[in-house]
């Protein structure tokens, strides 16, 4: 009974996706799709403090319930939720037959959540394909246009390469220790006689396979392109959830299995934050498309991120950096939805091309104040301003950073973030001109749904940047 209650989350979440399958079979109606799957999303969230009374615990071989996991799987049934919400107006001008999108989004939670509790690699590819396949037809969906099929299409073939990669880097491990289990490929690892070659050449291979996931460089390239052919939403979705959840995964790797004890993989990943932090905002800088600039923009922050690899390298900083990580995961998560979640008003009635250039949003402080301080807060944050969220997600990887002297990755760090001040900003400056200097500026008529959500995003960005003692003390009582 146990083992069911510590997996309630996941029970939720396929319960919920059983259930709109039931409904669209009945009747179809795309706003009772849209609140069964939000309502399913909230249960799921919520049965993660009911699950925690049986944390930790082993289900079976394949998943682990402690802390760890339903910290992440809550953070990733609000930011579905969220989805949903967001989704509501936009999808009814994008597609013919909307319900199933609800369903897909559902059953990529799942996939998010199952990923936060694996402990095993057939745990880890089931959850990875399941977040992944329904994220190849939500990126397609709006069936009017050319261009998301396009990125739907980018994304298969390449995510396809990627997990084939994936899949051999198990198959060397899995030669090598003749287990799948995370922590008792650490084990097997210390008794090998088989040399580190092969073990070490089966983890690059999986670190190559998620970072493409990550879309750390020089793994990055299909981002800008499915970025901006996918349905706004969805794009928030797969920059926050998407990349979160893998990361999570790949974190718990290192750590069960002790990779750490490879110094050359875990440079790798060093190498890969650096290329990501400047490679990502000197290309978000050559961007008119707003898409584009927040998918560059992304593979920045990944590359912050990755900084916490080289700093568990010294086991006495590994509290610190899983902490920083956690922390980092959870401001971006919020502020990437709420930048995306503008994109998406703007959108909404946009039934041709989705392409939002920097003069479409002119003098959006005149037009619709309260959208344009969402954005304003949002780029802030992921400017790194004090008092936002990303502030102290990024002076946390900072002291993380410190307290490992990676002075290099300090550096890159801090070169990145000034770079990318001046084209978040450049953003506000569109938004603060008069209307009338461009004629390309877009008359927004969102819905109350898409005010309100607004509202609950910036109050949690700003909270989180003013008061981050309360998250930062439960982040400390569970990692």
């Amino acid at each position: 009974m146990n083992e069911f209650v510590a997996i309630a989350p996941l029970l939720m979440l396929a319960l919920g996706a059983t259930a709109v399958m039931l409904q669209i079979a009945f009747l179809r109606s795309v706003r009772l799709t849209a609140v069964v799957a939000t309502v399913s999303l909230l249960l799921a969230s919520a049965s993660c403090f009911y699950a925690n009374d049986t944390a930790p615990l082993q289900v079976g071989a394949l998943l682990q319930a402690d802390t760890y996991s339903l910290l992440f799987c809550i953070l990733f049934t609000l930011a579905g939720a969220v989805t949903c919400v967001l989704s509501l107006d936009y999808i009814q001008h994008h597609g013919d037959e909307p319900e199933e999108y609800f369903l897909l989004l559902i059953l990529a939670t799942l996939g998010a959540c199952v990923l936060a509790y694996a402990v095993h690699l057939a745990s880890l590819l089931l959850g990875l394909e399941l977040l992944s396949v329904s994220l190849y037809a939500l990126i397609a969906y709006p069936n009017r246009s050319l261009l998301p099929l396009e990125a739907a299409i980018k994304y298969l073939v390449l995510s396809g390469a990627a997990s084939a990669t994936l899949l051999f880097g198990f198959a060397l491990l899995y030669a090598t220790t003749g287990t799948l289990h995370f922590s008792e490929l650490g084990t097997a690892l210390k008794q090998s006689d088989m040399g580190a070659a092969l073990p070490m050449a089966g983890a690059a291979m999986i670190l190559a396979g998620l970072a493409f996931k990550l879309s750390a460089v020089p793994f990055h390239l299909w981002t800008p392109d499915v970025y901006d052919g996918a349905p706004a939403p969805i794009s928030g979705f797969l920059a926050s959830v998407g990349k979160a959840a893998v990361f999570v995964v790949l974190l718990r790797l290192f750590l069960e299995a002790n990779l750490f004890r490879y110094e050359r993989l875990v440079e790798l990943t060093g190498l890969m934050a650096i290329l990501s932090m400047l490679a990502g905002n000197l290309l978000a800088l050559q961007q008119t498309n707003i898409k584009r600039m927040l998918a560059y923009s992304s593979i920045a922050h990944i590359g912050y991120l990755l900084i916490v690899f080289m700093v568990c390298l010294d086991l006495s900083n590994r509290d610190i950096a899983i902490e920083a990580a956690a922390f980092y995961l959870v401001a971006y998560t919020a502020t990437t939805l709420a930048a995306f979640g503008l994109l998406t008003l703007i959108n909404e009635k946009r039934v041709e091309r989705e392409q939002v250039q920097l003069q479409h949003v002119s003098g959006l402080f005149w037009r619709q104040p309260m959208l344009a301080g969402l954005m304003l807060v949002a780029l802030l944050s992921l400017a790194g301003i004090p008092l936002t969220a990303g502030f102290i997600g990024k002076f946390y990887i900072f002291s993380a950073a410190v307290s490992g002297s990676n002075w290099i990755l300090l550096a890159a760090l801090i070169i990145g973030s000034g770079i990318s001040i001046y084209y978040y900003l450049r953003v506000v400056f569109y938004m603060t001109k008069h209307a009338e200097e461009h004629k390309d500026a877009i008359e927004l008529s969102p819905g109350w749904s898409g005010k309100a959500l607004s509202c609950l995003l910036i109050a949690s960005i700003l909270v989180l940047g003013i008061m981050p003692q309360s998250l930062i003390a439960v982040l400390g009582s569970i990692l």
